[in-house]
């Protein structure tokens, strides 16, 4: 029975060392970075006409460079090309094709950050899109041909109602979704689907409608430059709620004076972080610097230091230092002209080039570092 109760008491020693030891994992949020991409895509497009689907297949490219704004919402330019075919039933059956270059302005929303929230590590990644702009079609020899033809045998001219030769422009308008999928940090591969509609004659025939081609592309999209980062999350420290229990004592004699001792609030730090190359101040970061400047408020006679840190390994030295300074500079001019802190219990500094950094992540370290001083 010893023996047992030793062991028990051991194994619930162990596993309070072991719960001590471990404490809580520190938690990270993703930082947005506005950033640029590129993108190739090759397909095909298929014209619709008097044909059955996939008769009038044809080959399609493009090339598209486009800048994310913020998680949902992009924005696209791109030159659609290759070729269109058409088709008519006319003393038989008649086909031919067509050149064109369409550039395009597009507008792109995430769904998936939409619905799922902002998480740029996610495997994949579905937007939708809508753009307008112009078809530029060349290279009709065919078609036109093809209306000598059939306005000979037939005796009247055009037969084709909409032929037209040369280089014809018209406005596009496209909607469309895609589909892309994370492969290394900086590079996707995604499909993407197209519905083109334009005015009535892109063909060269006569409907009384509007005509329509759709693309399917699959392409790879590169990002330049780091598209986010990550800090560290905040957590509030725990409340400790104190019971106070009241005892009432009766005592003969008068009781001495009890001397009220005023808490003493203890100095603080705050980390204000910053994004990549930036030395403005978020509104997240920017309750920090209110919370110094409350503290400065409640205890007049402390001061603050700032410290000014910028990542060492994105961009030169002389770069970063003068980057870490400013960032330093950002947080005391908001102390000043925001919350009134007298200029004398400021001090702010950018690193040294011999500086440790504060963090072992190097995103951590776009950072001003503050510590008040009684």
């Amino acid at each position: 029975m010893t023996i047992k109760k030793s062991l028990l008491t051991a194994a619930v020693a162990l596993t309070g060392l072991a719960a001590t030891a471990q404490g809580p994992a520190e938690e990270y949020e993703y930082v947005f970075n506005p950033h640029w991409y590129g993108q190739a895509q090759v397909g095909i497009q298929e014209t619709l006409g008097e044909a059955s689907f996939g008769d009038l297949l044809a080959p399609n490219a493009q090339l598209a460079a486009g800048y994310q704004f913020s998680p949902l919402f992009g924005a696209r330019f791109s030159l659609n090309s290759w070729q269109s075919k058409a088709s008519i039933d006319f003393e038989g059956t008649h086909k031919w094709k067509w050149n064109y270059i369409a550039p395009m302005v597009d507008a792109t929303f995430s769904l998936t950050n939409f619905i799922g929230g902002y998480n740029p590590e996610r495997l994949v990644d579905v937007n939708v899109l809508a753009g307008l702009g112009v078809n530029i079609g060349y290279k009709n020899k065919e078609a036109n041909n093809i209306n000598a033809a059939l306005s000979e045998a037939a005796g009247f001219s055009p037969v084709l109602r909409n032929i037209w030769s040369g280089t014809k422009a018209r406005f596009v308008f496209r909607m469309g979704a895609a589909v892309d999928f994370r492969v290394a940090e900086a590079w996707k591969v995604g499909l993407e689907l197209q519905a083109n509609v334009l005015p009535d004659g892109y063909n060269s025939k006569k409907a009384g409608n509007a005509d329509w081609y759709f693309n399917g592309l699959v392409g790879v999209k590169y990002t330049f430059g780091p598209s986010f980062s990550k800090r560290k999350k905040e957590v509030p420290a725990p409340q400790v709620i104190v019971e106070e229990k009241i005892v009432e004592k009766i005592v003969e004699v008068p009781a001495k004076p009890v001397e009220v001792v005023k808490d003493v609030q203890e100095p603080i730090t705050r980390d204000i972080f910053f994004t990549i190359s930036k030395t403005q101040i978020s509104l997240y970061e920017m309750q920090k610097v209110k919370e110094i400047a409350e503290y400065l408020k409640a205890n007049p006679k402390a001061k603050v230091s700032i410290t000014g840190y910028a990542d060492k390994g994105t961009g030169s030295l002389k770069l970063n230092l003068n980057l870490a300074e400013k960032r330093a500079q950002a947080v005391a001019d908001v102390l000043r002209k925001d919350f009134g802190i007298a200029a004398d219990r400021i001090k702010s500094a950018g690193m040294t080039a011999e500086a440790t950094p504060p963090f072992t992540d190097p995103v951590l370290n776009r950072v001003a570092v503050c510590i008040t001083e009684d």
